[in-house]
């Protein structure tokens, strides 16, 4: 068995630990707003935090974290906090309308349909 030094461990787990970057300010925009709307809804409802987080399977601060739209909580507490407010299908929306991908989905059909079509010209003329 292999035996290594406290200190080595030490390095080894620090070494593991999380650094999360900051978000670009539009992602962070994005999350305050989204936490705001997720306080909002829950107050719209009458409901407590300490309740919310409950139901979620979560800590108030965590909740807190989330209402403040912090970058470090996880996507699967937001979508807890969804849930439990009913609002899990906006969730499932997102990218469902993805005009920029549609865009360039057919721009690159264009380009290979217009790539293919010298190849047939070519056959046509090899044929006479």
């Amino acid at each position: 068995m292999l035996r290594l030094p406290f200190t080595v461990i030490l390095d080894i787990l620090e070494s593991m630990s999380r650094t999360a970057r900051p978000p670009l300010p539009a992602v962070a925009r994005a999350l305050a707003e989204l936490g705001e709307n997720i306080r909002l809804a829950r107050l719209r409802r009458k409901l407590s935090a300490s309740l919310v987080a409950e139901r979620a399977g979560m800590t108030r601060p965590t909740l807190r974290a989330i209402e403040r739209g912090e970058p470090g909580v996880t996507l699967g507490s937001y979508a807890n906090v969804l849930h439990c407010l009913g609002l899990e299908k906006d969730l499932a929306g997102v990218g469902s309308d993805d005009e920029l991908g549609r865009k360039l989905q057919d721009a690159e059909l264009g380009a290979a349909k217009a790539r293919k079509q010298p190849r047939q010209n070519a056959r046509a003329r090899d044929d006479r």
